[in-house]
């Protein structure tokens, strides 16, 4: 942190010493200039050493400024859940210091199943506040990479698998973030869809899936959103690395989108000089260097974009041109973080921000199925609660790869329901399984040591025989974010449940009818048992108020209204990716050890195009376990009849419709609109409806609100590979209208001129 003191010092010196001998500032540090000419001052009066020490990390998470302008340097920093704890300054250790805990969030599938736009941007703003207090600039985060397999490991740090939803999600947390001065890094740009083999596969995927499913997110979150910067992912797509590749950064990001912001290289995955000048990377980080190969001392020197790009530039094999667009577009970034004076000083661990957390984990959280309408649990009735599993008393900010936190607390589930329930009646824990013991992730320590060395039979007796004597059952199981499960760096190995899950929840449904099975995870799960089971809650990783979220809804003091932002499939052969597509890549390839190291990519080819998640269980009429958008209330909603303000429109109108939403039942909750559009017929094949809007709306019991829904001929368009271009066809439309997507409530024809 020295060297920022400096930095910043050296631009008050500058300033001060201007001043008092009544001179002119520099046009760079002129606030009354525009800001594009103070780059371009700024840029004249740089050396080619200080542009090329722009370019790269001087550290694990900082890059360099150019100290004699008085230019500061950009300290970044995971992650998109909650601010990361300081590492040393060469290293991934921790650097032991006691002041970087911070709050922890829910996770961004948690918050794309609020599916509430407001309640994106109070993340983004809070989250902002508390990496400005870190003196962070660039947050590296969010993820928008889209949901294809149950099996990837970092789903949880996605918003879903609808282009749509995920669009609309990110803008408002992108801008609530930067409303701090401080920058997102969307991430990771493009097709990082699958942890297994992330560094040695090369995706296949048709232009129009491309187009449709995975890009849209990522241009909403630089052309709506304006995302300061955004990171290149590390698999290889038409067989050049994401971080270093023409098609994605050069032809679609800064050509298609006219992107002006800064294109980060993902930690490690630039790993061609050439490529990375001339393919549109703006700063590269993590590159792997011994600091010895080149006889130097300092290994960042050796980085791709470091001295091998200087001595490119002076033998004279490449020009200056890339390198002053790269530095641009870094001196832009600079303005807005690092030299933007107005930005405020932020805030960590407020009761703001608790509340912040807290509220978004209540209005994510899915009721699944609530048969008999067990829940919210009834304390007239109920005296003795019995809580099972080893979820309810895991600490889950800790672990999953880079989005682990050190936080100031973490409200586990079992202390959560004894803090609401343990006053009116009893509450006792059985373990039921073992899973993870671990406590530890790169440093960060949970303080927890699970160990328990009883066997599964004696923990599952301990827990039925709890169940029998119980009022009421809650088991908090799912999964964990250890390694294979929801976490970086490698995908799940099936898709049921781990440590014998299955069977003691079985156990318990015959053990005791009042049982509620809470699944703590970022993916969706088997569920074998579900016909015997009354009640299910999705519960994500609720971060540093996951227990008395989660409290709350049990309790009934929230009424739940989160709807799942991805399709629960019964089966994984379900799932279009795992019936049609390449996973976890080409089996032929597979079978030859391929994809083993960067000389030898695997090839993974989405063969289901542009069916994925709900399009294509719709499409297919494959029922789901858990469709798209499905969440349940404590109280009950009518939809009225759809209504359209005109049955025609050309290509250049709108058409709006309308539907009113009733609370019919008798507590106070939200409902969520949710707007698809069905091509009655059309020349290519298209999935059976698309989300194309939703709004969540709040009634009280008795009240209607009327919700609207304006579209224009983009939400009845597919792309058209060969004229690489959208196309509205002519013809018959229907607008869809319900709760889920398969759960249509009413529904309006009209047709495109």
């Amino acid at each position: 942190m020295f060297k920022k003191t400096v930095v910043i010092s050296l631009i008050t010196l500058f300033s001060a010493s201007s001043m008092a001998q009544n001179t002119s500032l520099p046009v760079y540090l002129d606030d009354s200039k525009p800001v594009e000419q103070r780059i371009q001052d700024a840029l004249s009066r740089m050396t080619l050493e200080e542009k090329i020490a722009m370019l790269h990390a001087q550290s694990k998470f900082s890059s360099a400024g150019v100290p004699r302008l008085g230019i500061p340097e950009f300290w970044t920093t995971d992650g998109p859940h909650g601010v990361r704890p300081e590492v040393l300054w060469d290293e991934w250790n921790q650097a032991g210091w006691t002041n970087d805990s911070i709050i922890a969030y829910p996770a961004l599938t948690a918050l794309s199943a609020t599916w509430n736009k407001k309640m994106s941007w109070n993340y983004g703003k809070a989250l902002g506040e508390e990496a400005r207090y870190r003196k962070k600039d660039i947050i590296l985060g969010p993820g928008v990479n889209i949901y294809r397999t149950p099996l990837n490991g970092r789903n949880f740090e996605y918003m879903g698998e609808d282009p749509y939803l995920t669009s609309k999600m990110v803008v408002p947390y992108i801008q609530g973030v930067q409303s701090n001065g401080v920058a997102t890094s969307v991430k990771h740009f493009a097709m990082n869809n699958q942890e297994m083999f992330r560094h040695t596969s090369n995706v296949n995927v048709d232009d129009r899936a491309l187009y449709e499913i995975y890009l849209p997110a990522f241009k909403a979150a630089v052309t709506e959103g304006d995302s300061w910067t955004i990171m290149g992912a590390y698999d290889m797509y038409k067989n050049q690395y994401a971080s270093q590749n023409k098609y994605l950064l050069n032809d679609i990001l800064k050509g298609e989108w006219k992107y002006k912001g800064v294109v980060v290289s993902d930690w490690g995955a630039v790993n061609n000089t050439e490529q990375a000048i001339h393919n549109g990377l703006d700063l590269e980080f993590g590159s792997w260097t011994n600091g010895l190969s080149a006889g130097k001392s300092n290994a960042y020197d050796n980085y791709y974009l470091a001295d091998p790009y200087l001595q490119l530039i002076k033998s004279g094999k490449v020009g200056t041109k890339e390198l002053d667009d790269k530095v641009t577009r870094l001196l832009r970034l600079a303005y807005k973080t690092t030299m933007n004076k107005n930005k405020p000083f932020g805030n960590i661990g407020s009761e703001e921000h608790k509340a912040i957390a807290k509220e978004i984990g209540e209005e994510g959280i899915v009721l699944l199925k609530n048969q008999g309408n067990i829940l919210p649990i009834d304390l007239n009735k109920t005296k003795k609660i019995a809580v099972i599993g080893e979820n309810a008393i895991k600490i889950m900010t800790v672990g999953g790869g880079s989005s682990s936190l050190k936080v100031k607390y973490e409200t586990l589930p079992l202390d959560g329901i004894k803090n609401r329930f343990g006053k009116q009646a009893d509450v006792q824990y059985a373990r039921g399984y073992v899973g993870d013991v671990g406590g530890e992730y790169n440093g960060v320590k949970s303080g927890q040591d699970l160990k328990d060395n009883r066997s599964a039979s004696e923990l599952m007796n301990e827990a039925v025989e709890l169940a029998k004597k119980s009022d009421f059952v809650i088991f908090v199981g799912g999964l964990n974010k250890s390694d294979f499960q929801d976490s970086e760096g490698n995908d799940r190995k099936s898709y049921g449940l781990p440590y014998n899950q299955d069977q003691l929840i079985a156990a318990l449904a015959k053990a005791n009818k009042n049982l509620a099975v809470v699944m703590i995870s970022g993916n969706a799960v088997a569920m074998p048992w579900i016909k015997e089971v009354p009640t299910v809650v999705q519960g994500w990783y609720l971060g540093s108020e996951a227990g008395n979220a989660l409290a709350a809804v049990l309790a009934g003091d929230a009424n739940p209204s989160g709807k799942l932002p991805f399709t629960f499939p019964v089966k994984l052969e379900d799932n279009a990716a795992h019936q049609l597509g390449e996973y976890p890549g080409n089996k032929e390839e597979l079978a030859a050890g391929k994809g083993k190291d960067q000389q030898n990519p695997i090839n993974i080819t989405y063969n289901e195009g542009i069916f994925v998640g709900y399009r294509w269980h719709d499409t297919k009429k494959i029922r789901p376990l858990f469709s798209f958008g499905h969440g349940l209330s404590y109280t009950t909603f009518e939809f009225g009849k759809a209504k359209a303000d005109k049955t025609k429109i050309g290509p250049d109108d709108t058409i709006t419709f309308t539907v009113t939403v009733k609370n019919t039942g008798k507590r106070a909750g939200a409902e969520v609109a949710q707007l698809y559009i069905s091509d009655l017929k059309s020349s290519v094949p298209r999935p059976a409806k698309e989300l194309k809007g939703f709004e969540k709306v709040y009634l009280n019991p008795g009240e209607s609100k009327e919700v609207s829904f304006t579209v224009d001929k983009t939400a009845l368009s597919y792309f058209d590979a060969g004229k690489h271009d959208w196309v509205a066809e002519p013809g018959d439309f229907e607008a869809q209208i319900g709760n889920a997507s398969d759960a249509i409530k009413t529904k309006v024809k009209f047709s495109l001129q």
